[in-house]
């Protein structure tokens, strides 16, 4: 009888080279670099900004401490009330914004998930105005709802001020965003609903399910990480709009859809308060961290 030795196999881990340890910091060096530059060290020089009385027009800037944070609760203070204006605005947009897109394109992403003649097509035409820019969907909206020359007006009837009076101002704003960013949600809730298991709906039927059983005990909780992914990101999106009210109503009428980012970039670029814009940047920054913390745990909870 030949006695055969067996050697223990050595574990994964050990047969790696010393120096194949640092390929994946490697991989993620260029990564890791380019957020320290763009996106880390801006950030923590902005806290430091907002700790000073920064004007570009002065030699020295003063450490004032957290008078730039206090002065946005002081009601005695000149930026007290046009900054909780446009928080108010923002606040608006995002409440009237956000379920639209997010119900909307999922409807969408139902109908052009059935097979039918076209399917491609539609598809294309529901993502096309994404790729516009911003610049291009204002101007091309602003000539429709032009109260005298606008096709809008002119299709019912009569003159509406959809960019200088509210609440028509808020209805072009929120709906001119929707036209423009629905098919991109669309798309996402599509490729989620790919990804869901055949034989889940193949259950459901043998189970007795119609469409709605299978749209609410089927795709409703395989496209909750997607919901996540679009709720969070479309909350985001909508709180930092910028473009639509610069470009489409210009703040008007009286500054009531001036968003908080256009009032911010007004106090730094133009006023040359980058101290103060620099505050309100970060207060507007923790009213979105905690409204998502808020929504990650709304999704945990029903997970």
């Amino acid at each position: 009888m030949v006695a055969i030795s067996v050697k223990e196999t050595p574990a994964v881990a050990a047969r790696v080279p010393r120096s194949g340890k640092a390929t994946p910091y490697l991989f993620l060096a260029p990564y890791l670099i380019l957020f320290c530059v763009f996106v880390l060290a801006p950030a923590l020089f902005g806290i430091w900004v907002s700790l000073h009385d920064w004007d570009y027009m002065l030699e020295g800037k003063p450490f004032v401490g957290l008078d730039n944070y206090t002065a946005l609760f002081d009601s005695q203070s000149p930026v007290y009330g046009d900054f909780w204006m446009s928080m108010r605005a923002t606040g608006i947009f995002t409440l009237f914004s956000v379920p639209f897109l997010v119900v909307l394109p999922l409807g969408v992403a139902l109908l052009l998930n059935r097979p039918f003649r076209g399917r491609t097509l539609f598809r294309g035409l529901f993502f096309a105005p994404f790729v516009l820019g911003v610049a291009v969907v204002c101007l091309m909206w602003r000539l429709l709802l032009d109260p005298n020359l606008g096709l809008v007006d002119w299709i019912l009837g009569t003159p509406i001020p959809w960019t200088t009076a509210t609440p028509w101002a808020w209805i072009a704003l929120v709906g001119v965003t929707v036209w423009w960013t629905l098919g991109f949600n669309a798309v996402i809730y599509l490729a989620g609903m790919q990804d869901i298991p055949r034989e889940l709906y193949d259950a459901a039927k043998v189970d007795g399910a119609g469409r709605w059983g299978e749209f609410v005990h089927v795709t409703l909780p395989g496209l909750r990480p997607v919901a996540l992914f679009v709720v969070t990101t479309t909350i985001l999106a909508s709180a930092n709009m910028f473009g639509q009210s610069y470009l489409l109503t210009q703040g008007a009428p009286g500054g009531e859809t001036r968003t908080a980012i256009m009032y911010i970039l007004q106090q730094g670029l133009r006023e040359y308060k980058m101290g103060s814009a620099s505050a309100m940047s970060y207060l507007l920054t923790l009213v979105l961290i905690l409204v998502s913390v808020a929504n990650f745990r709304l999704f945990r909870s029903r997970s």
